[in-house]
């Protein structure tokens, strides 16, 4: 079941990495009025925005992750039977 699990558990990642970069670049808009996030080498950004803008991502990546890996476990589970440990 694991071997089963793999690519299945490969496209809900990258389909959970479209949506939390979909996510984060909605919410950096209405957080700061901003068409795109800094990057930590832009020389016009301060390191109050940057470091915003990082936490902000990082928190949506990991929750969205957590989330999506929990749904696709679960369909798996539902689907199969068992658990993909």
């Amino acid at each position: 079941m694991k071997l089963l699990y793999r690519p299945v558990g490969m496209a809900v990642s990258v389909l959970g990495g479209l949506l939390a970069t979909a996510l984060f670049r909605r919410i950096w808009r209405l957080v700061a009025h901003d068409q795109s996030a800094p990057a930590a080498k832009d020389v016009d950004r301060g390191w109050g925005e940057v470091a915003a803008a990082a936490l902000i991502e990082g928190a949506v990546f990991g929750g969205v992750k957590a989330l999506v890996d929990r749904a696709g476990a679960t369909a798996f589970a539902h689907a199969t039977g068992e658990w993909p440990a």
